[in-house]
């Protein structure tokens, strides 16, 4: 008998196969929009006129936006992975990601704000049908393909020309799938584990229970940015489309604008076997601050995949979300000052940045105290950290104020009744 009548032409692995890349594409976007906007100067006092401080600040509050939006964009996708019977997928490789990771279009690089780090950005969320051209540096390599004829049942990536597109295979998928077994059986994870707006203020963080709710979710993610039509006001894509004709502006006005400490395109802290396209952080002070943000990043990833290993009736839900918030509060004036300390002998050029290394695994704990006593002793040793940090830097004061008040928050959370660990 013919494979082709064997095996079903979509199925449960190959969508959650896909819900996980979506989820590397929110994430990793997440955190080139944060490294652009932790590179801005702040203000009249780092080198700005007062018309360049004003429309600079707008620019940060506005790449900040995108990035939380990319934020509930990864809730969305994680709850459509749990509606689904599976696990939130918050692993990715370190960058930059090597050519054919994902579809050749989207490279993803970190890299301080610029004329063309902006332009890449208006690239990748580009509407369907534009022809916006990619940033300087950042072309992709032509006739790539991810596509593996023949292969049936392990799951393959898919080759598209925008996110928005990837996304629209997905929704079509899940549709085909509904049609093959049944909305019920489709729709099978426990919803409790999911992420709700009781738990989070972010968009994406809606249950998702049937096909109509994760095509709905689907559609929000493309309706602002990736795929957005490009006349609706406030995608992403307008968004950095009026920064770019800001900027430009700007720089015809003063020729000499330079809105964006020189952070590295890049950064890593151990010696690369291939520097290529990387560079070393050798600064002690630049180290220790990139250590002590790289180590608040990863803990926070770490406590959001504990959230959707409890049920909403579970406290510790709560505090965990709560917890991973706050230590993104404390992330950002971290990677605010990586980007004003020098890189290192080797690179005199520029300046550090946060690397946001990711861990060989984020993968949530077994519920329980055992998992609390883990979070409260990480959080005291990054708390302890940053009393280490340059302390006449308000920065460096404003991060260890935050670490100690989540570990205060986890020390003085009510013990874990008997029974659960």
């Amino acid at each position: 008998m013919p494979q082709d009548t064997l095996v079903p032409p979509v199925s449960r692995e190959k969508i959650m196969h896909a819900l996980y890349e979506a989820a590397e594409i929110e994430h990793c976007l997440m955190c080139t929009y944060l490294y652009a906007a932790f590179s801005l100067r702040d203000g009249e006092g780092e080198g700005l006129t007062a018309e360049e401080a004003e429309a600079v600040a707008r620019w940060r509050r506005a790449i900040l936006g995108v990035a939380i939006d990319e934020m509930s964009h990864l809730v969305a996708v994680w709850n459509i992975t749990a509606a689904l019977g599976g696990a939130p997928h918050l692993g990715r490789a370190n960058f930059p990601l090597d050519p054919g990771y994902l579809p050749a279009g989207l490279v993803v690089r970190l890299a301080p704000f610029n004329e063309a780090v902006i332009q890449h950005f208006i690239y990748l969320e580009r509407p369907e049908g534009s022809d916006e051209r990619d940033g300087a540096g950042f072309e992709s390599p032509v006739d790539l393909t991810r596509a593996i004829p023949g292969l049936r049942l392990t799951p393959t990536g898919y080759d598209y020309r925008t996110v928005g597109e990837f996304y629209e295979e997905i929704s079509g998928n899940l549709r085909q799938f509904v049609d093959q077994i049944g909305e019920a059986a489709v729709f099978c994870g426990d919803p409790a584990l999911q992420l709700s707006q009781a738990e989070i203020h972010l968009v994406g963080a809606r249950p998702v229970m049937h096909l109509e709710s994760a095509l709905a979710a689907i559609e929000t993610i493309i309706i602002e940015g990736e795929g957005a039509p490009a006349d609706r006001d406030n995608s992403h894509f307008q968004r950095f489309i009026a920064i770019r004709e800001e900027f430009d502006a700007l720089k015809a006005k003063n020729p000499d604008f330079s809105p964006a400490y020189p952070a590295a395109v890049n950064p890593v802290l151990r010696r690369p076997p291939q520097p290529e396209g990387r560079v070393w952080i050798e600064d002690m002070d630049a180290m220790a601050t990139i250590d002590l943000a790289n180590a608040a990043y990863a803990l926070m990833l770490r406590l959001l995949a504990e959230v959707y290993a409890l049920p909403s009736s579970d406290d510790d839900k709560l505090l965990y979300v709560g917890t991973a918030v706050g230590l993104m509060r404390a992330l950002a004036p971290l990677a605010e000052r990586a980007a004003r300390l020098p890189a290192g002998t080797s690179n005199p050029h520029c300046h550090a940045g946060v690397s946001f290394t990711a861990l060989r695994d984020t993968a949530a704990l077994p519920p329980g105290a055992s998992a609390r006593r883990y979070y409260l002793e990480r959080m005291e040793e990054l708390a302890a950290a940053a009393d280490q940090i340059e302390q006449a830097d308000p920065r460096g004061q404003q991060a260890a104020k935050v670490l100690h008040n989540l570990a205060g928050r986890l020390r003085d959370a009510p013990a874990i009744p008997i029974g659960r660990g």
